[in-house]
């Protein structure tokens, strides 16, 4: 019998082993605990993402459309399976307000006509076959499409989807306040010109999404019903419109300013026989309270995104590109390029409580130059160029709780107004947004418009107006929204690669600078030889 024992021992073990992974299993098949264990969280929500789905007050409908089949590339269906696990994440945090439905749309298939009745683009593959892989997010009569949701947008996708689901979650369409120094909504009659202007395609755009009311430039309150105001070239601001964005602000309002130290496309008449010269605009008030500094006598020069080539490179046109933006933040995380024309900068030590987030910014190879000297090219421009060897912020967002820029009170008169000002300081987070150039939401510098066949064809210059809209956009979504961040991706870049290219340009820039040096002391020493 006891040669038996260690038999019955081990098999008695061995049930007990087994009891042990049947418990475990189910353990973790009902439990609602997920980990996270990919690297830069890939598949964790933003906590603005999970509020806004936990308070979806009907159910909203997801159609998942996507191509499957060994044509597929591996990468792209890689991709397609981190789309549609990242929905699923979407689902689990909805409470049962989220229904996915998954279709692979075949050739010739009522799968395929689904997708394209609902908008979605078919991307062609290298075999010449097509591709869907889109979303249609609808509630009610409501409905988002994402036509084509590309791997080059992996970073964004969050805010992509979750973006189409507040927007078929609201009723109405949001309020918009638009102040401006500038004829951004039209002008029936310009004494100065003696012509009428057509509204900026900028206007147009806002239009077609917002509900937009024009507030004066002369106003000494900002309407309560407006959460988001877009302030554009606010030159000559009196104390109290500064007073009144200032009381916006701190009661919650959202603030998009554009400023300028030489605002090209507004020459104001002068005396007859001067030329018309550009305006400036700024904030100083706000800016000093804030801890900003943008002189509205400088505009930045860069030798590395400056625009034309020969006599006619103009350092003070800069044609950004990827490089100057952050791809951390979702407003800029989709910009290519952005053309900034006589544009400022921002100097910033924020004040206590507050935060910045740099969206757009110069190369380290740029210096503030005076205003007079905006439109110099070729070698006038670049002679007398010392780069600073800093990049300096040309648009950020401002962040935190704020505090009154007027704790002494309005003045008017230089008599404190009473009853000024009603409020101190902001009594959760807000966040502002500042840009240092106002010329960029111009018709001029942001599309290119032709007459086809009678007809007024708008095409898009470069991503100037989708900057602006999609600052505008996320403001509009509220709070949830405004703090998403870029997700990580799962393709990760060789960076070193554009690190060793900046160095090498900024030594290149720098053995330019000793050559032209050594050259005019050479021309001198030959000067005086001559004498």
């Amino acid at each position: 019998m006891k040669k038996y024992e260690h038999l019955i021992y081990s098999a008695v073990g061995l049930v007990a082993l087994l009891l042990l992974l049947v418990a475990f299993n189910y353990l973790v098949s009902t439990a609602s605990v997920r980990v996270d264990l990919t690297d830069g969280k890939l598949y964790t929500l933003s906590e603005g993402t999970r509020k806004i789905l936990k308070h979806l007050s009907s159910p909203v409908k997801v159609k998942l459309y996507i191509s499957q089949g060994e044509a597929v590339p591996v990468p792209l269906r890689s991709f397609a399976q981190r789309v549609e696990d990242l929905v699923r994440e979407f689902e689990r945090a909805s409470s049962n307000n989220l229904k996915i439905e998954r279709y692979n749309p075949r050739p010739d298939s009522e799968e395929e006509d689904a997708a394209q009745l609902d908008g979605i683009e078919p991307q062609q593959l290298a075999s010449g076959e097509s591709f869907y892989l889109g979303a249609a997010i609808s509630q009610l009569d409501r409905k988002q499409t994402l036509a084509a949701i590309s791997p080059q947008r992996e970073r964004l996708l969050e805010y992509d989807l979750v973006r189409a689901i507040a927007r078929v979650g609201s009723a109405g369409r949001p309020k918009l306040g638009l102040m401006s120094g500038l004829p951004v909504l039209g002008e029936k009659f310009n004494p100065f010109t003696r012509q009428s202007s057509e509204p900026w395609v900028l206007a147009n755009e806002l239009k077609r999404e917002f509900d937009v009311k024009e507030v004066p430039m002369s106003a000494k309150e900002i309407d309560k019903d407006l959460n988001v105001l877009l302030l554009i070239h606010p030159r000559d601001a009196q104390p109290e419109t500064e007073y009144a964005l200032d009381q916006f602000v701190l009661r919650g309002g959202k603030l998009i300013a554009f400023v300028d130290p030489y605002a090209y496309f507004d020459q104001a008449p002068t005396m007859p026989g001067i030329p018309p010269q550009p305006s400036s605009s700024t904030l100083p008030t706000l800016f000093k309270a804030w801890g900003l500094e943008m002189d509205p006598g400088k505009i930045i020069a860069d030798v590395v995104f400056g625009s034309g080539g020969g006599q006619r490179y103009t350092p003070t046109v800069l044609s950004l590109n990827r490089t100057a933006f952050s791809r951390d933040d979702v407003v800029t995380g989709s910009i290519e390029t952005l053309l900034y024309a006589f544009g400022g900068a921002f100097q910033a030590k924020p004040a206590e409580g507050l935060r910045i987030t740099e969206l757009v910014r110069s190369s380290p190879n740029s210096m503030l130059v005076d205003a007079a000297n905006a439109t110099k090219s070729g070698d006038e421009a670049t002679r007398n160029f010392k780069p600073s060897g800093q990049a300096l912020a040309l648009a950020l967002r401002l962040s935190g709780k704020f505090k009154t820029a007027f704790p002494d009170g309005l003045r008017v008169d230089n008599k404190p107004l009473p009853g000024t000002p009603q409020l101190r300081e902001s009594s959760a987070e807000n966040t502002v947004i500042l840009v240092a150039d106002v010329d960029m939401l111009a018709d001029g510098a942001a599309v290119d418009i032709q007459e086809v066949f009678g007809r007024r064809i708008v095409v898009p210059s470069n991503g100037n107006l989708a900057f602006a809209l999609g600052m505008v956009e996320q403001f509009a979504a509220g709070d949830e929204l405004i703090s998403l961040r870029s997700r990580a991706t799962a393709f990760r870049p060789l960076t070193v690669v554009r690190e060793l290219e900046a160095e090498a340009q900024k030594q290149y820039f720098g053995k330019i600078q000793s050559l032209e040096d050594e050259l005019q002391k050479t021309t001198a020493k030959l000067q005086d030889l001559q004498k």
